[in-house]
């Protein structure tokens, strides 16, 4: 190497040197200097978050690695995290659940929205058989205990522990009971598993998750922290509900169980004296329904909806004049919003590519503001999607009611959408089908 050339890469060193010791010199002062910066760049400390916890039930990271599996709960209280090793589970089984889930979804179909298919197919009286997913026939043969077994095997080695190490009764699930509440962080592969379904099912030792907590999520502890510590009440200006009904969207096939639906819950609303504006089809646009979203604390969505999985801030609702994106919401400055129930399909399934990150759009609409997002893991049925949005907000009503009147929120959100689901179940059986209907409804946030 020549003398100049050496030159040259001592003189490139030293920039390097120079910009290195800038940037540090520059974190230092933010660090220092900025209010609410001073973890820069830098996790949030455990003793920051422990400040901010729900005081009705735990949050539970579940970690997943190819050396241990362990979940961490955090209570409030406790001035340190409580460790629960899963000495039963590894990665390998993670990844097993996860792909066989995946496969069975995919084999019916049940991660895309539309009509119906074979003998799985549900009878309206009106309108012959619906579903909101366009599905092909399925081979009997292929039909098997593939949900029942993996529910099963999520209980016996990753929930039952858990609630067991954090001395979780067993209690008679009901809508009159009010049970304690557990909020599941999973990571990796446990993203897309329903660990709020877990459980045996059928049989004398039958047993669930639904038994003992209700069961929220949360993409991230600080997200999560971040709505209790600014928990304030909805201003009366904005409270209210604002639904809309998409059920002709061009390019896609119709979804007409949505109309009743929204129309059942707008009717409910109204008479219990809430402020609620319901517009369907062409009569809502994509700038006036971010316009309506600024102007009511909660929304209900009943359409497709659809997740990019290259650019997850496209993932959409799609309407009938165009598409909804999560960026488009997010850049809304929604200081009001409380509560979004997105009645739509792969609402909260993310991208397995991204599994660490669970980009999804429930977890998008927390970002946006949203504190408690209702969701759905993958395709719901037009026959029992009203059903479940009926007793859903016929139970946020009541408790409505019963307190002092002056608003409409989604504080008992989570509480709604259990008894939404025990009513549901109730109806039916505990067959893989039906295990099928009502696990993929979810609820995120506080």
């Amino acid at each position: 190497m020549s003398i100049s050339e050496k030159i040259s890469l001592e003189d490139e060193a030293r920039v390097h040197l120079e910009l290195a010791n800038e940037w540090e010199e520059l974190v230092s002062t933010v660090r220092s200097t900025v209010p609410g910066f001073e973890n820069f760049l830098q996790p949030s400390p455990c003793s920051t978050l422990l400040q901010h916890l729900p005081e009705s039930g735990p949050i539970v990271i579940i970690n997943v690695h190819e050396d241990r599996c362990d979940a961490i709960a955090l209570l409030a209280g406790l001035d340190e995290s409580f460790h629960i090793p899963l000495l039963s589970f590894s990665q390998k089984k993670a990844v097993t659940y996860s792909n066989a889930l995946t496969a069975h979804l995919q084999l019916k179909e049940l991660r895309m929205r539309g009509v119906h298919a074979d003998t799985d197919k549900e009878e309206d009286e009106d309108n012959g058989p619906t579903e909101r997913t366009i599905r092909p026939s399925v081979n009997k043969k292929l039909r098997n205990n593939v949900i029942r077994n993996i529910l099963e095997s999520l209980w016996k080695e990753v929930v039952k522990p858990i609630l067991d190490a954090l001395g979780f009764p067993r209690l008679q699930s009901s809508s009159e009971t009010t049970l304690p509440r557990i909020w599941w962080c999973p990571t990796g592969p446990m993203s897309f598993l329903p660990l709020h379904a877990a459980g045996i099912y059928g049989g004398e030792d039958s047993d669930t998750m639904l038994n003992y907590a209700v069961s929220s999520y949360t993409p991230s502890v600080n997200l999560l922290a971040d709505r209790i510590k600014n928990n304030h009440p909805i201003h009366q200006d904005v409270s209210g509900l604002f639904l809309t009904s998409q059920p002709n969207a061009p390019g896609l096939p119709p979804i007409p169980g949505v109309t009743k639906e929204v129309t059942s819950i707008h009717n409910q609303a109204v008479e219990h004296g809430v402020r609620a504006l319901n517009l369907a089809g062409s009569d809502v646009t994509v700038d006036t329904a971010l316009q309506h979203m600024e102007e009511f604390s909660c929304i209900h969505l009943a359409c497709h909806a659809s997740q990019d999985q290259n650019e997850p801030l496209q993932s959409r609702f799609r309407f009938h004049s165009g598409s909804l994106d999560l960026s488009r919401i997010i850049r809304k400055n929604l200081k009001n919003a409380d509560l979004a129930f997105l009645s739509a399909c792969e609402t909260s399934t993310g991208e397995e590519k991204l599994s660490e990150e669970v980009v999804h759009l429930a977890a998008g609409m927390l970002a946006a503001g949203y504190r408690r997002v209702v969701a759905t893991m993958w395709a719901i049925a037009d026959k029992h999607a009203p059903e479940v949005a009926s007793d859903f907000y016929g139970y946020l009503l009541a408790r409505r009611v019963k307190g002092d009147g002056s608003g409409f929120d989604g504080s008992d959100s989570a509480y709604a959408l259990h008894h939404a689901i025990e009513q549901l179940r109730k109806r039916l059986d505990d067959s893989e089908q039906s295990l099928l209907t009502w696990i993929p409804y979810v609820h995120y946030g506080f």
